[in-house]
């Protein structure tokens, strides 16, 4: 399981440990050092001071009482309840990690450390310790930023370049889970670039130095002593260490740790597509030589793809000079880029590459497409053997059987072979084809026609968009020959 681990009266929150994700501003670092030291005693005397301890309280509110059934325990069960829940809020408290990263004050954690707190207090390794203000959250890369107003100038430590690491390079992990004092462990990166499905841009580094409970918000150091990961996670039964713990790059996090000091909130770029991972059947299908890029799948109508050219069907190869080699590296590429920046995208369609010019809008605001609505007429179905389902036009009638919102426009689906290809890939009784080929249709026969130009062109599979509820996904289904 996975946990964010907060410690104190909060606990752990499952049993996966979701640790620091800090994230400091500086000037990446340079070529780090790849031999193993005979001691880490310097580099921690020298980092540990810049490495903080997260105090928070919140006040919460006592449950009410239930509503007891008439009875002759009711009165005994009343005395129990309020004896031992006494009424009124309660403050409770949450320990955690984070680092400084100017001389003036900005700290950074994890959002999750300091979500919902009423007071934070940064306490230093020197025992003193200050009220610190929120500047601003990412729940998404779970970063928070902090102020606090020293009295003199802080240590401090900078980013690294996390994009330079590789696979078996040293790495030092420094919390403050206590308000003890520093708290030291080595290891290597043990992986790079792995998804533990914890945000939308998960590209984490892993690590076998230790990370325990407590440590979330604080840093991982190369050793050039710069932050090249903001440990956020590790796999446990226990919530100790075993050897697995992630942190976010600093390739990732140092731009929303740059924007949130900037304005307060993180402004990420926005393409306006939905998209897919490219599997090896629907390459196939679309004529892709290898399974790579990302699917789009639906295309926002006012967005910036749409005013740019891109259309449903297309493969994002390539995002401003750079190789989108599976779906999930796209939506980092788009938020890491400013808003309003015009990037090149490489697109593939219909047997061949060519180059487009978008001009990125921002993401937070905007709305799912929809397709534009036009309702057939009522008609019989038809059964299409080869794909083991019948499909229908769409109707009044059967938009209001099966909940077809009237903005969707394409062929029912009306009925499925539980042992032919279309179940096999979860299409169901209700789904909606909007697209045969890459080619709309809104009729039964338009999709046998598409059948049967895909048999001639020798090609074995044909490709289908499939819209059920809001979702809209490309399904790659075997025609034969």
């Amino acid at each position: 399981m996975l946990d964010r681990i907060v410690d104190g009266p909060f606990g752990r929150l499952a049993a996966l440990a979701v640790l620091a994700l800090p994230l400091v501003l500086g000037t990446p670092a340079p070529a780090q050092g790849r031999d193993a030291p005979g001691s880490f005693a310097d580099l921690a005397e020298r980092l540990s001071p810049a490495v903080v301890n997260i105090s928070t309280s919140q006040t919460v509110e006592r449950p009410e009482m239930p509503n007891l059934p008439e009875g002759p325990f009711q009165d005994l069960f009343r005395d129990f309840f309020e004896r031992g829940q006494p009424r009124g809020p309660r403050e409770v408290e949450s320990l955690g990690s984070g680092f400084v990263i100017t001389a003036d004050g900005y700290v950074v954690t994890n959002n999750h450390v300091i979500e919902d707190a009423d007071s934070i207090t940064v306490n230093f390794v020197d025992g003193s310790s200050l009220e610190a203000e929120i500047i601003g959250r990412d729940p998404k890369t779970d970063i928070a930023l902090m102020k606090v107003d020293p009295p003199k100038p802080l240590s401090f430590v900078s980013f690294g370049d996390s994009t330079t690491s590789r696979v078996g390079d040293w790495v030092v992990a420094i919390g403050n889970p206590f308000g003890l004092g520093g708290s030291v462990s080595a290891g290597i990166i043990s992986a790079r670039n792995r998804n533990i499905n914890a945000g939308p841009y998960d590209d984490f580094i892993q690590t076998d130095a230790a990370i325990n409970r407590g440590n979330s918000g604080g840093p991982l150091f190369d050793l050039s002593g710069k932050v090249i990961g903001v440990n956020t996670a590790i796999i446990s039964p226990s919530g100790g260490s075993i050897g697995i713990g992630f942190a976010v790059p600093s390739a990732l996090a140092q731009p929303g740790v740059e924007q949130l000091r900037k304005f307060g909130e993180t402004r990420r770029g926005w393409l306006g597509v939905r998209i897919q991972q490219v599997t090896d059947d629907l390459a196939e299908a679309l004529g892709l030589d290898r399974a790579r890029g990302a699917l789009v799948a639906s295309v926002a109508p006012d967005g910036p793809a749409a005013e740019a050219g891109i259309k449903t069907g297309d493969v994002v190869l390539r995002f401003d000079g750079r190789e989108v080699a599976e779906m999930r590296d796209l939506p980092r590429m788009v938020a890491g880029t400013p808003v309003g920046k015009a990037v090149r995208v490489v697109v593939f369609r219909d047997g061949k590459t060519q180059t487009l010019r978008v001009s990125l809008g921002r993401l937070e605001g905007q709305d799912t497409p929809k397709a534009e609505a036009e309702r057939g007429p009522e008609s019989e179905g038809r059964t299409l053997s080869t794909l083991g389902l019948s499909v229908a036009r769409l109707s009044p009638r059967r938009r209001e059987a099966f909940d077809i919102d009237p903005n969707v426009d394409g062929v029912l689906v009306i009925e499925v072979d539980p042992a032919g290809p279309a179940a096999a890939k979860g299409i169901k009784a209700g789904d909606v084809i909007v697209e045969a080929g890459q080619t709309p249709v809104d009729t039964p026969d338009q999709i046998a026609e598409a059948i049967e130009q895909t048999r001639e062109k020798g090609r074995t599979s044909l490709l289908f968009l499939v819209q059920r509820g809001a979702d809209l996904s490309f399904v790659p289904l075997p025609i034969g020959n």
